[in-house]
């Protein structure tokens, strides 16, 4: 176990701190308990011991691992790195509002499958605000007990669902209500809202939760220095003072934010189409942050990690907590890495026109989910994955060796230019083809 893992109090104040001990596996994933020339009990002549295959940097070496390279390569030490870290992060526990909750279903695997919901929150502030949150933003992030796919959903704001009651912090009940928006409950009462909204309606144990600040997404992007996208059309909104070009290029700042927000100035002004252009943002985010660019600068990866720290509020109460869920991507694949949307249609009533129902479709993937079950291709024919990103000639894989899947493993996935109808769906979406 390293010293970050063993808390403040027992990590050196300097980067020695961090070297492994026998027994450990560095960074990189390589036994070092063994020398060259040495056998198991440590003399000359011994048989040697067989080191394990170095393993590729995927999503789960952002967190701890960096963590331990930074340590060593600037001297700042494990215990500056995890109370700076630990301090930026606004922990808030909301199991003792939840109710009823589901049965989480016991599966065989090297570890247990892990559900995490994710809300982006857009706090409103300044004079004309009634510093309230709202949530445009849902994601059930689901990863697999065999560690070998993860599926990241999203749920349109506009779903119209029966939300049930919920209790708030203090003891008081917030009512529930039939056909209301999906992003009700967590304008109403926050992420346990959410989350008891989430559980009654899909029949998925949330384990844990993340809410992202959006003011702070865009530090986080600015910490990579951006993100690549591909956009077909020119975005202009001078209302919100929006003006990005049209081509394939990386977009930081208040850029990407007014990007990933933009509904009505892009594709065909839907909540959907905004949410295929989101998924193909965190896609290309994803990507950027396991490029060898990303993971190869020091300087990048400090400001990434104190960004995102500071981006969320969450109920695990500590980076290493974090660091062992993203440690659970290290044997997938980007292309297995998939987005996609839960299954809907508009709905047919004049009175709720433009909002949408999820379709009996839904509850296949909700059902297949709580069994941690693979998703059918038929359920992920319009997936984005981290792999192969909308508008790009060839996959990102093919350029960058650290973010190819490990060998062996082939895709279930789907990706946007199989389907003869893509170009028009990508245009629809505001995306490339």
């Amino acid at each position: 176990m390293s010293d970050l893992e063993n808390g403040p109090d027992d990590a050196a104040e300097t980067g020695d701190a961090a070297q492994p001990s026998d027994g450990d596996e560095d960074v990189a994933g390589n036994d070092v308990t063994g020398q060259a020339g040495e056998g198991d009990d440590g003399k000359p002549g011994a048989p040697k011991r067989k080191g394990k295959t170095a393993r590729k940097h995927t999503v789960g070496k952002v967190l701890l691992a960096s963590v331990l390279v930074l340590a060593l390569a600037t001297g700042l030490g494990v215990t500056y790195l995890y109370r700076h870290l630990n301090g930026n992060l606004n922990v808030v526990d909301v199991t003792g509002q939840l109710e009823n909750r589901p049965e989480k279903k016991q599966v065989e695997g090297p570890a247990e499958p892990l559900n995490i919901l994710v809300m982006g929150s857009d706090e409103r502030f300044g004079p004309n605000s009634d510093g309230s949150a709202r949530s445009d933003t849902t994601i059930l992030m689901h990863l697999s007990a065999d560690r070998q796919r993860a599926y990241g959903i999203s749920i349109p704001r506009d779903s119209l669902v029966t939300r049930p009651s919920c209790k708030q912090e203090d003891g008081t009940r917030i009512p529930g209500g039939t056909d209301v928006m999906w992003n009700e409950a967590f304008q109403l009462g926050g992420p346990a809202c959410t989350i008891q909204q989430f559980e009654q309606t899909t029949g998925v144990f949330i384990d844990h939760y993340v809410v992202v600040n959006f003011e702070s997404f865009e530090n986080m992007v600015d910490a990579i220095d951006g993100v690549p996208v591909c956009i077909p059309e020119p975005v202009v909104d001078p209302e919100h003072n929006i003006n990005i070009p049209a081509g394939t290029r990386e977009i930081q700042g208040k850029e990407a934010l007014s990007y990933v927000r933009a509904r009505y100035t892009l594709g065909d002004g839907s909540d959907i189409s905004r949410i295929k252009r989101q998924q193909a943002f965190i896609a290309g985010m994803v990507h950027k942050v396991m490029s060898a660019g990303t993971l190869t600068r020091l300087d990048r990866l400090v400001r990434f990690l104190d960004a995102a720290t500071k981006a969320l509020q969450t109920d695990m109460d500590n980076v290493v907590k974090i660091a062992k869920v993203g440690v659970g991507f290290q044997n997938i694949g980007l292309d297995n890495i998939q987005f996609l949307t839960v299954p809907i249609e508009y709905d047919q009533r004049p009175e709720y026109a433009g909002r949408v129902v999820w379709t009996p479709a839904a509850d296949k993937l909700w059902a297949k989910i709580a069994a941690d079950e693979p998703l059918s291709k038929q359920l992920t024919a319009d997936s984005i994955n981290a792999a192969k990103l909308p508008g790009a000639d060839e996959s990102p894989n093919s350029k960058d060796p650290s973010s190819s899947r490990p060998s062996g493993q082939s895709s279930s996935s789907v990706s946007p230019s199989d389907s003869p109808s893509s170009a028009a769906e990508a245009e629809a979406n505001g995306l490339c083809a």
